[in-house]
C-alpha cells in the first residue's frame, strides 16, 4: 500500500477499507507518513466526509494505537460519562456520585480545559491535597472499593488521537463529524468501561452551534461505542446560557456540594439526574438518583472520592481575594446570559488556560445571581466576580453587563435537556 493511493482515493471519494486506515494512521505515528500528507487526508475526510464504517474502523485504529485500560476485574456493568463540554458544566461532579451511590460502578478518566473554564481534573484538583493522577491499580481498586474514581487519562492511551488533533488543530480540520466523533470514542472505548453516557452539548456556549449539529454528532458517537460493543446513549442539552450558577474551578466543586446537599439550580439538578438516572439504566440498576440526592448518599460518596483521592475538604476550597458585585444599571426580566461572554470573562480572571502550560488560579471565577427568566431591578447584583485583584473585577464589569440581556416582559427558561439518542434513534426529552 502507498500513502498517496490511500489520501487520492479519499480525495475522490472513495469509501476506505479498515486495511488501509490503519495502514495510513500507522505509518503516519511511524513517521512514513509526512504531516503534509496527513493533513491532505484530513482535509480530504473533512470534505468528502467518511461512511460510518469508516468512522468505526479509525476509531478502533486509535485505540488499538495505545494502551486499553482493563477493568475485568471489576465487577458489576462499569458505566463512563463523557460531555462535550460546556460552561458551568459540573455534572460529573455531582452525576457520578449520585450513581455510585445508587450502586452503578463508575471508572472515569479525564482531561483538562484548554479554553475558556478548567476542565473536570481542574476542579478536582482545587480541593487542598487532591490528586487526579491514579496509577491503573490504585484507581481501579478505588472503583472496586468506593464505586467511583475520577482521574487523570495516561498519556499511553490513544496516543493517535492526541497526534491527529495536534495537525487538526492548525489545519483547519477540527469540524469534521467523523473526526470529531472518532477523537471522542477512541478515548472513551480505549477507558475500558462497558457503558457510555454521552452529553452533547449546543448552543453558544458549546463546540456544537445548534441542535441539528449535536444531534448529528450524538447519533454517530452512539453507533460508534455501540459497534465496538459498548451500551451507549446521549442526551442533547443547550448551552446558550450558563448551567448552574457557577463558573470556575473551586466554585463549581462548592456548587456540585451545594447540589448533592439539596441546594441546587433546578436547571443543574435536573440534568444531573438524568444523566445520573441514565447510567443506572445502563448498569441495570433499579435505585433512584433523586432519592440518592434526597437522603445524602450521594454528597457522601463525593466526599468518600475526594478524601480517598488525597482530597481534604476540612481544609476548605480556595477562596478569592476580591468578591465584586457587578450590579445591573436598568430593570426588566433576564431573557438570556451569553454562556461564550461569560466564559472568556472567567478565562480572563484565570479560571481556565489558553495553553498547556498556563496555571489555573482554582479560586477565580463567577457566581451568578440573577438567572434567566429572573426580575431584576436597578442595582440589583446580575453576578458576583471573584478576581485575585479589584482592578480585574472592575474591569471585566461592562462585558459581564453586557452578557446580560434583559426584557420588558416575563420569560420563562428554556428546557436544558432537548433529547435523548441511543441505538434505536433519537426521542424529544418530556
Amino acid at each position: 500500500m502507498q500513502p498517496l493511493e490511500v489520501i487520492s482515493r479519499k480525495r475522490d471519494g472513495a469509501e476506505h477499507s479498515p486495511d488501509e486506515i490503519e495502514f495510513l494512521l500507522s505509518a503516519y505515528l511511524s513517521g512514513q507518513v509526512a504531516d503534509y500528507q496527513m493533513a491532505a487526508w484530513l482535509m480530504a475526510v473533512c470534505i468528502r466526509g467518511m461512511t460510518r464504517a469508516e468512522t468505526l474502523a479509525l476509531t478502533m485504529a486509535m485505540v488499538r494505537s495505545g494502551e486499553v485500560l482493563d477493568l475485568s476485574g471489576i465487577d458489576g456493568v462499569k458505566v463512563d460519562k463523557h460531555s462535550t463540554g460546556g460552561v458551568g458544566d459540573k455534572v460529573t461532579l455531582i452525576a457520578g456520585p449520585l450513581a455510585a451511590a445508587c450502586g452503578v460502578k463508575v471508572p472515569k478518566l479525564s482531561g483538562r480545559a484548554l479554553a475558556h473554564t478548567g476542565g473536570t481534573l481542574d476542579k478536582l484538583e482545587s480541593v487542598p491535597g487532591l490528586t487526579v493522577d491514579l496509577e491503573p491499580e490504585r484507581f481501579i481498586r478505588q472503583v472496586k472499593e468506593i464505586g467511583i474514581a475520577v482521574a487523570a487519562q495516561s498519556p499511553r492511551m490513544v496516543p493517535a488521537d492526541k497526534a491527529l488533533y495536534a495537525l487538526r488543530d492548525v489545519t483547519a480540520t477540527v469540524p469534521s463529524i467523523p473526526l470529531i466523533a472518532s477523537s471522542v470514542m477512541s478515548k472513551k472505548i480505549a477507558a475500558g468501561a462497558d457503558a457510555i453516557v454521552l452529553d452533547v452539548k449546543f448552543g453558544r456556549g458549546a463546540f456544537m452551534p445548534d441542535v441539528q449539529s449535536a444531534t448529528e454528532l450524538a447519533e454517530e458517537m452512539v453507533w460508534l461505542g455501540e459497534g465496538a460493543g459498548r451500551r451507549t446513549v446521549a442526551l442533547i442539552t443547550a448551552m446558550d446560557n450558563p448551567l448552574g450558577q457557577s463558573i470556575g474551578n473551586a466554585l463549581e466543586v462548592k456548587e456540585a456540594l451545594d447540589v448533592l446537599s439539596g441546594h441546587g439550580d433546578k436547571e443543574l439538578v435536573d440534568v444531573s439526574l438524568r444523566v445520573a438516572g441514565e447510567m443506572c439504566r445502563l448498569a441495570g440498576v433499579s435505585k433512584d438518583p433523586a432519592e440518592a440526592l434526597r437522603s445524602g448518599a450521594g454528597r457522601e460518596k463525593f466526599e468518600q472520592m475526594l478524601s480517598a483521592q488525597g482530597g481534604r475538604l476540612q481544609d476548605g476550597l480556595p477562596v478569592a481575594a476580591n468578591v465584586v458585585p457587578i450590579v445591573a444599571t436598568t430593570r426588566g426580566y433576564v431573557e438570556s446570559i451569553d454562556a461564550l461572554e461569560v466564559a472568556l470573562v472567567a478565562l480572563e480572571l484565570g479560571a481556565g488556560r489558553l495553553r498547556k502550560e498556563d496555571k489555573v488560579d482554582p479560586s477565580a471565577g463567577l457566581v451568578i445571581q440573577l438567572q434567566v427568566g429572573d426580575r431584576v431591578s436597578a442595582e440589583d447584583p446580575l453576578v458576583w466576580v471573584n478576581a485575585r485583584t479589584r482592578e480585574l473585577a472592575e474591569k471585566v464589569a461592562p462585558r459581564l453587563r453586557a452578557a446580560w440581556k434583559l426584557s420588558p416582559h416575563e420569560v420563562n427558561r428554556p428546557p436544558h435537556v432537548l433529547a435523548r439518542v441511543d441505538k434505536d434513534g433519537v426521542t424529544k426529552a418530556r
